[in-house]
């Protein structure tokens, strides 16, 4: 999942200086379970933004997602209404209200942090870069792109001690974590084959990604 934090309520304030008619946007999505953004905290900014300034009109709404159009279009009657939208999605659904409502400007009310779960209640951890080469079925299951703070492929450095990681004592050594998976799945012969470095052309530093699956295109026709 993507996880996302409210951005500060000044921020937000600093946006939307200067606007009169407000539409504040959430997500059904990602950012509704770590509760961030979906119907109930957009109506709780929005109740935020008319009690700090009483003379603007702030409305609130939720679709199920942001990132796909057939459900930005449910919006469509309310936007035509408002000057400015804010959107408590994370930063792939605030694009796409802005390509989709190109004549009104979408505003980020959230600070898009990465991909991860939720470990425990109120606790996310990033578990995933999407690096587009993906190797947890070398590591055991556990990502070292996204979870060893040096992004390592052949073991851990020269810092870990204890089965922690040099950077904090917080973090667990995402290699001790790889060995002891794959000694109790019998599998440490896999730490004996040497990974080659990624082709990162594949991630976020070779430009924007793409993927098409034909099989799911329709015609022309339909």
């Amino acid at each position: 999942m993507i996880v996302g934090e409210l951005k500060p309520f000044t921020e937000i304030k600093k946006m939307i200086r200067g606007y009169q008619r407000i539409l504040v946007a959430g997500c059904g999505g990602c950012v509704t379970v770590c509760q961030t953004g979906g119907l109930q905290e957009a109506e709780t900014l929005a109740r935020l933004l008319n009690m700090d300034d009483p003379g603007t009109t702030v409305e609130s709404l939720a679709v199920p997602r942001q990132c796909e159009w057939e459900f930005l279009e449910q919006l469509k009657t309310t936007v035509q209404r408002c000057e400015i939208i804010v959107s408590t999605a994370c930063g792939i659904g605030v694009q796409a209200m802005n390509e989709y409502f190109r004549e009104i400007q979408t505003l980020p009310a959230l600070n898009t942090r990465f991909l991860g779960m939720p470990v425990e209640h109120g606790v996310f951890v990033e578990r995933c870069q999407a690096c587009g080469e993906c190797m947890l079925h070398l590591t055991g299951g556990i990502c070292p792109v996204a979870r060893c703070s040096k992004s390592l492929m052949n073991g851990p450095c020269g810092g870990s001690k204890n089965g922690r990681c040099e950077i904090s004592p917080e973090i667990d050594c995402a290699w001790q974590l790889i060995y002891e998976r794959l000694k109790a799945l019998d599998q440490l012969e896999r730490l004996l084959v040497l990974q080659p470095p990624k082709d990162w052309s594949h991630s976020r530093d070779g430009g924007v990604r793409k993927m098409v699956r034909e099989d799911l295109m329709l015609d022309d026709g339909e």
